[in-house]
């Protein structure tokens, strides 16, 4: 097949994860005419739930993999930490979009500083860490306070730790626990911002507004659009975003994370080649959703609207909620602009994402004190 040729609905989307990203894809797939096969290593996985066909097997088994590829059109990603030999043998019987060297350059942070810093991207200054004498060469030539990262397979704050004056060196590296790590220079920001963008394999870009996030113990917390930045500074993100799917050549969605500086710059932090959570608004609250889009962008369909309807606010829900026993549903739902998204996740545990909450509203303060008084409303009897 050309690869220029659309994928059109009726064909087969492959998802390789099966959180609850690929829940909200799957969703947004069937609505426009797609069946879905998902691929990961559980079964009854959120995804597998919408999905057609649900493959539980380890990323590692390249033999399920191909079996997988086979029988689908197209393969994108919900979950990025899937090894480039998995990709590799998808790659073998179906496109694999994002491809799967975007994937490689984004799930290693040493890969991803040197791509962004290459290409005169800002990011804030690092350093590799092999040996415990790497890590202090570091401190003393880049300063304190930073952050030691492994390089490989982290989010949500996992596999990270701060240093300060005083730090234990020894104590920290031994944390690798033999892996490589990264050493960042601690950025003293104003604000989290993160863009979600879309490009497809003729180059049409699309972004959605920026959207200004807030975190709780390095997990999502809250998120809101559009984010309270100058529009120069809005338009800025966008543009970086922009240079950064095009020096990629990425075919797919992704999603560009920043700080903007106390003086006024902007940081690029993390890439991830798929749809965020800090995107979920946009189900309830633009013309199209990061879902859709995605679905647009790998199978060559033209991009969908970005546009707000209204300014928009996202809570997460994580399953500490559960711990005095099932929340109150019916009390977050008593605003009727606050909506419901659950993952179907069985089980819930402190700091595992069970779902979300939006709300919709005239201005974006509005909207915040609807979803966070609705999230609290879980908990009242």
């Amino acid at each position: 097949m050309n690869p220029a040729t659309p994928i059109l609905p009726g064909a087969t989307i492959g998802v390789l994860g099966g959180g609850q990203l690929g829940r909200m894809f799957a969703i947004a797939a069937r609505e426009l005419g797609y069946r879905i096969h998902v691929y990961s290593p559980d079964d009854d996985s959120p995804a597998g739930q919408i999905g057609d066909l649900e493959y539980a097997a380890a990323y590692e088994d390249l033999d399920r993999i191909r079996e997988f590829a086979r029988r689908v059109n197209v393969v994108t990603f919900e979950f990025e930490n899937v090894h480039a030999a998995s990709t590799a043998a998808a790659a073998e019987f179906a496109p694999v979009r994002p491809d799967g060297w975007v994937l490689h350059t984004t799930q290693n942070r040493l890969r991803e500083k040197s791509f962004l810093t290459q290409n005169g991207f800002p990011v804030t200054p690092f350093r590799a860490i092999n040996s415990l004498t790497d890590l202090e060469s570091a401190a003393r030539d880049l300063g304190l306070p930073a952050v030691l990262k492994t390089a490989d397979f982290g989010y949500d704050g996992k596999g990270q730790v701060k240093l300060g004056p005083g730090a234990n060196y020894a104590e920290a590296f031994a944390g690798l626990r033999g892996a490589e790590g990264i050493y960042e220079t601690f950025v003293d920001f104003e604000k989290e911002l993160s863009v979600v963008a879309a490009r497809t394999l003729s180059g049409q870009f699309q972004a959605f507004p920026v959207f200004e996030n807030t975190h709780a113990n390095h997990i999502l917390d809250v998120t809101f659009a559009p984010a309270a930045i100058e529009e120069r500074l809005a338009e800025e993100a966008v543009d970086l975003a922009e240079g950064i799917l095009t020096k990629l050549d990425l075919v797919g969605l992704l999603t560009v994370e920043m700080f903007l500086t106390r003086d006024g710059r902007l940081l690029v932090n993390e890439l991830a080649p798929r749809t965020h959570n800090s995107g979920h608004l946009t189900i309830d609250a633009c013309v199209t959703s990061q879902f859709e889009q995605q679905v647009r962008a790998v199978c060559g369909l033209p991009l969908g609207s970005t546009e707000l309807y209204a300014p928009a606010a996202m809570a997460n829900l994580l399953g500490d909620l559960w711990r005095p026993g099932e929340p109150q549903w019916a009390n977050a739902l008593e605003d009727p602009s606050v909506k419901l998204h659950l993952y179907g996740k069985r089980e819930p545990r402190p700091g595992r994402k069970m779902g979300h909450l939006t709300a919709t509203a005239r201005t974006t303060s509005e909207a915040l004190r609807r979803v966070i008084r609705a999230r609290d409303q879980l908990l009242a009897k």
